[in-house]
Order: C-alpha cells, then sequence, then structure tokens
C-alpha cells in the first residue's frame, strides 16, 4: 500500500512516547525497558522496513526508560538500527521517567551519534530548541542530520523561519492572531464546516493554546536575553490589549479568541487541557505540578 498507492516521504515510528495510556500498552517508551522490549523494537523495525520496498522507515527513541544513566541504553540501541532496517533515527535528550523535567541532555545525544556514525546511521538531535541560535549550537559540531522540533513549533511555529533566515523575529500580536486565523480555515477545509468539523477544529485549537501562551515577546525581554523553552514565564502585561490576551492561561480567554474565528460553541461543547483530563494518570500530574512549583519558587522562571 505504501510503495504503490500512498506518496510520503518516510514512515516514523515513535518508540520514545512517555505518555501512560501508550505505555501501559507495552508501546513507547516501554520498549526501552527492558531486553524483552528492546528485541520487540529490532522485531517491529526489521518487519516494516522489509515489507517497505521504496519509502524509508525512520525511529524516534529517548535515551532509556529509567532516569539513571547507568540505565540509558540508546547508546547500544542506535549503532544496531541500521542494520535493522531504519533509515535513520531522532533521539530525545530525556528518559520516559523524565517525561520533559529538566534541559535535553544534548552531551548525550553527541556520544550517540558518534556511536552510530560508524553503522550510517543519520542521527537528527530533538530536545529544547527554541531559537535558530539553539539549532546552529547543537549543529555546529558537525555529528547531527539535523534537529527535530517539537514543542519549540507549538509554542512559536515561527521558530523555524526564524531558523531558515537566521533571525530573531519580535513578531506582532495580530501576526499571530492570523496564525490561528489560517488554523481555523485549514481545520475547517480538513474537518468541514458542519457543527462536528467547527467543534473539533475549536478542540485541537484550545488544545494548541496550552502551549501558545507560554511565550514572551521578544520586544518585552531585556536587550540580550532569550526565553528559554523550559522556564515558565511570569504574567506580564503585553504592548497591547490583544498581545495580553494571547499570553493568557485562562481557558475562558483562549475561548474568546477561538470564537473569532470560529464562534461561539454550541451549549454542549466543554474543553478541559489534557494535563488536567483523564488523558495523564496522577503521576503525570504530579510531575507536572512539581515542575510547576519549581517555577514559582524562581529559579525557573523567565
Amino acid at each position: 500500500l505504501l510503495d504503490n498507492e500512498v506518496d510520503c516521504r518516510f514512515v516514523d515510528i515513535n518508540m520514545g512516547c512517555p505518555i501512560d495510556g501508550v505505555c501501559a500498552k507495552g508501546a513507547g517508551s516501554t520498549l526501552l525497558r527492558d531486553e524483552t522490549g528492546l528485541a520487540r523494537m529490532q522485531a517491529v523495525v526489521r518487519a516494516m522496513s522489509g515489507t517497505m520496498a521504496r519509502t524509508p522507515l525512520t525511529i524516534k527513541v529517548r535515551m532509556g526508560y529509567d532516569d539513571d544513566p547507568a540505565k540509558y541504553v540508546a547508546h547500544e540501541v542506535l549503532p544496531l538500527a541500521r542494520a535493522w532496517g531504519a533509515a535513520a533515527a531522532t533521539l530525545h535528550g530525556r528518559t520516559r521517567q523524565q517525561r520533559y523535567s529538566r534541559l535535553a541532555d544534548w552531551s548525550y545525544i553527541e556520544r550517540c551519534a558518534d556511536a552510530a556514525a560508524p553503522s550510517g546511521l543519520p542521527l537528527i538531535g530533538n530536545g529544547d530548541v527554541f531559537s535558530w541560535h539553539d539549532y546552529e549550537q547543537h549543529m555546529s559540531s558537525g555529528r547531527l542530520a539535523t534537529c527535530m522540533i517539537g514543542r519549540g513549533a507549538l509554542i512559536k511555529p515561527w521558530v523555524l523561519t526564524e531558523i531558515k533566515e537566521k533571525r530573531v523575529w519580535d513578531i506582532s500580536a495580530s501576526e499571530r492572531l492570523g496564525i490561528f486565523r489560517d488554523f481555523a480555515q485549514h481545520g475547517l477545509e480538513h474537518w468541514g464546516a458542519d457543527e462536528k468539523g467547527v467543534e473539533t477544529t475549536r478542540r485541537f485549537m484550545l488544545e494548541w493554546m496550552t502551549y501558545t501562551h507560554r511565550y514572551v515577546p521578544v520586544g518585552l525581554l531585556e536587550d540580550g536575553a532569550a526565553q528559554h523553552m523550559h522556564l515558565r514565564p511570569m504574567a506580564y502585561r503585553g504592548r497591547n490589549e490583544l498581545e495580553t490576551l494571547l499570553a493568557s492561561d485562562a481557558v475562558e480567554d483562549w475561548m474568546r479568541i477561538a470564537e473569532m474565528f470560529l464562534g461561539k460553541p454550541g451549549p454542549s461543547f466543554s474543553f478541559v487541557p489534557k494535563h488536567k483530563s483523564n488523558s495523564y494518570s496522577s503521576e503525570s500530574a504530579a510531575a507536572l505540578a512539581a515542575w510547576a512549583g519549581d517555577a514559582d519558587g524562581g529559579e525557573q522562571n523567565g
């Protein structure tokens, strides 16, 4: 089907997802936990790559399952992945247990790049890339094929433009609002303009806003300062009312923004951010609360 009917550049298997619902099924980061998981990882990569004649297979992993350097396994797995059939691999510089706390370990990513190099496996680094300076810094060693950008592109989608043009973009509030307008238009084209399509678009837009409100406009930072993704920003007043609205962490304000493009929601519509819903276990909620607590303590505020 992939080779004959579908036009795609590659198929990627996320073998590093830390979410409880995924790991509970023996998938995601669980594949990195023990020999059974690693054997299953190898079997999956071999089976999938062996059935795709024209479409490359890539994989994404984390450093390991447990937050213990003695139990990191990526440096052992990645040198073997090419022989299994992987065309390339992405390494997120965190463990499953670590989730998204603390900084990604880029020294370990480069260690893995060196370990995988003799096999010919291109390695893509991932973790905390939030500006073109971050990208250039990580690419300067020459060990990596490129960097994958995840949360950074959710918080500020224009980071890709910044990287391409090697500049810091002090994007205006109206330009940022235009991104939501485009999202709404694309959502209605994809899911349909009927009631179900509108509410699906609204739900995805609101979920996205759980990230976008964390952006701090460059023009509000002190000269020479830069926002870092792992530092939660303090509340601030924007340069105009719209910029302040876009920085709000209140669901009610996110709803107001969505209404600008999608109208008022139906009486039965409700929205709860994922970190407050059943999609995340109490373990996840506790980890998030601890992270937020660090931020409130001052050290993690930025």
